[in-house]
């Protein structure tokens, strides 16, 4: 039993292909092992929430398909059958321990919102505090592509950052991330720990995906970015490894690390949700001296820097910002409109005094060369 000040709160993301069965329903014996390993660090004081992928494999069968479906239409019907009968053995597995799972469904519009973003933490952070275990996964029923996370490795990172977790473990059918890819190069090795996602990192990670789940190595990576740049410690390791995730919290587990380092930018709430969730509104370009300002120098972006505005948004939306070579510099919440911010542009220093507040402020910006992310993560 941990006392508090050891206490911590693990996000587990399981894949599709680590929950079903070769026939593509739902396998007993795969969710008995991994509500096991959940309930005995339940039972060692830990709070956990699951990211739990599998509907749609669980329920395309059950529809009548003999394959995995394409169109999204079947798709959709599939995760309706499967949702509830993945919750249905969920529940009755965690009640047998004594412990309650409640279902959580969402959609990337619940993150884009800032007011939604909230009251989901806030909805999490009472389950959690009740000791009730969270199961989380994407509304596949009503999501349609263009508004999806992508893939729950996507969507088990950014939940991490929603409730402030300490640990992200990561179980797929992989062992870790290796140093080149396995399945071409004989010596590769597989990397304990990681405390840098470099180029070369990504060129091995490739892509391998499965038959049954979407997401590949691809996708945990940029999963793992999220992670570190949230300050979170993340783990990838192999679901059906014996007592993975039990020996992933207490860090004896084969597999990879993922560490930020502590000289790092660790992201606040408010920057998360801007880096990860907001879903930008508008673009402004900033010149050359405003670009050194905010990046290296971490200054508030001033109206007179302001060099071009795209788009049509409020006060208090959030922008893309461009420097003057195209180049995204980061994200940030605008303190004016943008015929505000239009009618500024070309305006002289002294014209531009009785304007009091920065076009946008340091505490509201969150530049990618600060966090260390790709464009549109």
């Amino acid at each position: 039993m941990v006392n508090g000040t050891n206490k911590k709160r693990v996000v587990i993301k399981i894949g599709s292909s680590s929950l079903t069965s070769l026939h593509g329903e739902i396998s007993r014996r795969k969710l008995e092992k991994l509500v096991d390993e959940v309930v005995r660090i339940k039972d060692d004081g830990h709070e956990v929430l699951l990211v739990s992928s599998g509907a749609v494999a669980a329920g395309y069968r059950k529809l009548g398909c003999l394959t995995r479906p394409d169109s999204l239409p079947e798709k959709q019907a599939a995760a309706s059958v499967g949702q509830g009968l993945l919750m249905e053995s969920y529940s009755d597995l965690f009640l047998s321990h004594g412990y309650m799972g409640s279902q959580i469904l969402i959609t990337r519009s619940d993150f884009s919102d800032e007011d939604r973003y909230n009251n989901a933490r806030n909805t999490i952070n009472v389950l959690l505090d009740r000791g009730i275990i969270p199961i989380v996964n994407e509304n596949d029923t009503i999501t349609i592509d263009r508004l999806k996370f992508g893939d729950n490795d996507t969507l088990s990172a950014k939940v991490a950052g929603l409730v402030d977790a300490d640990e992200l473990i990561i179980l797929s059918d992989i062992d870790g991330l290796y140093d080149a890819d396995p399945r071409k190069d004989s010596n590769a090795k597989l990397l304990d720990t990681v405390h840098e996602i470099t180029p070369k990192i990504e060129a091995a990670a490739g892509d391998p995906g499965s038959d049954v789940g979407t997401g590949g190595m691809k996708s945990k990576i940029d999963a793992f970015k999220i992670a570190m740049a949230s300050g979170i410690t993340s783990f990838l390791g192999k679901a059906s490894t014996e007592s993975i995730v039990y020996d992933a919290v207490y860090r004896n587990a084969v597999g990879t690390y993922f560490e930020p380092t502590p000289e790092g930018e660790n992201l606040n709430q408010k920057k998360q949700w801007i880096a990860f969730n907001s879903g930008p509104e508008g673009e402004v370009t900033i010149d050359h001296a405003a670009r050194e300002t905010i990046v290296d120098q971490r200054e508030n972006l001033l109206p007179v820097n302001v060099h071009h505005v795209n788009g049509r948004f409020k006060k208090g939306a959030v922008v893309r910002i461009y420097d003057l070579t195209g180049e995204e510099v980061g994200l940030g919440v605008v303190n004016y409109s943008s015929k505000q911010l239009e009618q500024m542009i070309g305006l002289t220093e002294e014209e531009l005094a009785s304007y009091e507040m920065a076009a946008i402020e340091s505490k509201d910006l969150v530049c990618h060369l600060e966090v260390k992310l790709p464009v549109g993560v």
